[in-house]
């Protein structure tokens, strides 16, 4: 008998996330590096090729909503109402990603990101593949026609804002900062484009 699809897409959604909980536990309570991948299937109670179906890396289990974020941001650009400014609608996102971020329940994750090279080096290639899918949302929006540079730098700075945001004391008021200058940079790039 076959399954229905929606109730298979939300066992396959209960499952990542099993794992994915599982994860974040054991990495808080041992350290990153002293978990393994067979720790992990194990604790979530699923075999080794079943986590790995769900996440490509252990890396990917401490970002387990990196796809969320991604598509987010770009939904922020393509999703827009008609006319709707492009920084506005991109800071009332970022403001969501970062309050989302910046809770206390979020600190000791963060932490460990810190602490962790391999972790780091995860987030910094995920912030590049980011600010990419960004700025070929930006790219396709015909309504903003501007150079591939300038599409490419100004969702650089805005996947930027994120963790500069989250290290700040005060992590909205660095976004509203923060958003004030990417403004002034595409406003002085869309003045020039029109002369």
């Amino acid at each position: 008998m076959n399954e229905p699809s929606g109730r298979r897409e939300r066992k396959k959604a209960a499952t990542r996330q099993k794992i994915a909980d599982a994860a974040l536990r054991l990495f808080l309570e041992r350290g990153y590096d002293a978990v393994g991948i067979r720790d992990v299937a194990a604790e979530a109670d699923v075999a080794v090729t079943t986590l790995f179906s769900h996440f490509a890396s252990k890396e990917a289990l401490v970002f387990e909503q990196d796809e969320d974020f991604e598509q987010r941001l770009t939904q922020a650009v393509t999703g827009r109402a008609p006319h709707e400014p492009l920084i506005p609608a991109l800071r009332r996102e970022m403001q969501a990603l970062v309050r989302h971020c910046a809770a206390d329940s979020a600190a000791p994750i963060w932490r460990m990101v810190d602490e962790s090279p391999a972790l780091r080096e995860y987030e910094e290639s995920m912030r590049l593949r980011h600010a990419q899918s960004l700025a070929t949302a930006i790219a396709a929006d015909l309504d903003l026609s501007h150079t591939t540079t300038a599409c490419r730098t100004i969702a650089r700075f805005v996947i930027d804002a994120h963790s500069l945001a989250r290290e700040a004391a005060d992590p909205e008021a660095a976004v509203d900062e923060i958003f004030r200058m990417i403004e002034a940079a595409w406003e002085v790039t869309c003045r020039s484009q029109r002369a």
